[in-house]
């Protein structure tokens, strides 16, 4: 059976197939070749590395990049050669900004569960601490009882701990692994209590009861603030949701404000209330205890 293929048809698949091509070939020099743009790719390769690393997770920057880049150039190319994708910069958009939001959102749910369970680490550690003679033996004891994500951090510790390093040292790396103010209070307070000496169960217990208030009060802070955090959402859509309304019922009415210097200077000044106006609500609404 023969294969009947136009000669349009074969001209658009060439034309799909040296567009993919050519700006492959670009790609390639622009990563390859000692460039702002090769620069900014390998930050980006290693910020990809770093956060799967965090997130304790399997995976290379390096393919997630380069499967970005192929989806980018293939939807080019069909928008260029092929038919006309509609709003193809939006899947654009998607394409280059969905994974690098999607690692942060999922580092920062991270932080949050890790943090709920500092101040009950610090206490199983008090607790662990008058029945295991030494902080080390302590750790190893405590992490099979330990849930994620505070158990693969401290079980990290464990481990440099057994390739030669100290435990300050352990415990100071995965505060700065960490990057979270809870952490490095109650690894602060446990550096200083290892370091002065004393009764260190006192200072761990001590130490847990401030975090858990301090969760309480945070709490309190998000509960109070959670309304007005909702009136800025409102504040934010809000003008676009009326504007398209009152387009919808009569089309046309925002032209005059589109059409001559007094409309877009009216538009430039309502613009720049309505972003000072979401400044300020964020700035109050940003409560630090």
């Amino acid at each position: 059976m023969r294969l009947h293929i136009s000669v349009l048809d074969a001209m658009k698949f060439g034309g799909i197939a040296l567009s993919s091509v050519g700006l492959l070939s670009v790609i390639f020099m622009l990563i390859f070749s000692d460039t702002v743009f090769s620069r900014w790719w390998a930050r980006y390769i290693n910020w990809i590395d770093r956060t799967l690393r965090l997130l304790f997770r399997e995976g290379s920057g390096r393919k997630v990049a380069t499967a970005q880049a192929a989806l980018l150039g293939a939807l080019v190319s069909v928008e260029l050669v092929v038919v006309d994708v509609p709003y193809w910069y939006c899947l654009a958009a998607a394409i280059v900004f969905l994974p690098a939001a999607y690692l942060a959102s999922e580092r920062k749910k991270r932080l949050t569960r890790l943090e709920s369970q500092v101040d009950s680490f610090v206490l199983a550690l008090a607790n662990s601490l008058k029945t295991v003679p030494g902080l080390s033996a302590a750790l190893q004891a405590l992490v099979p009882l330990l849930q994620d994500p505070i158990r693969q951090e401290v079980e990290r510790v464990v481990k440099e701990m057994r390739v030669g390093s100290t435990l300050e040292q352990s415990l100071l790396n995965m505060s700065a692994r960490v990057g979270s103010r809870v952490l490095d209070s109650a690894m602060s307070a446990l550096i200083i209590g290892i370091q002065v000496g004393g009764n260190l169960v006192v200072v761990l217990e001590n130490t847990a009861a401030s975090i858990r208030e301090m969760n309480r009060l945070d709490g309190v802070v998000r509960t109070k603030t959670a309304e007005g955090k909702a009136q800025l959402w409102v504040l934010a859509i809000f003008p676009f949701a009326i504007c398209g309304a009152f387009n919808m019922v009569q089309p046309g009415y925002f032209e005059p404000l589109q059409q001559t210097f007094a409309g877009y200077m009216i538009i430039t000044v309502a613009t720049t209330f309505w972003v000072a106006s979401l400044l300020v609500a964020r700035k109050v609404l940003t409560v630090d205890i």
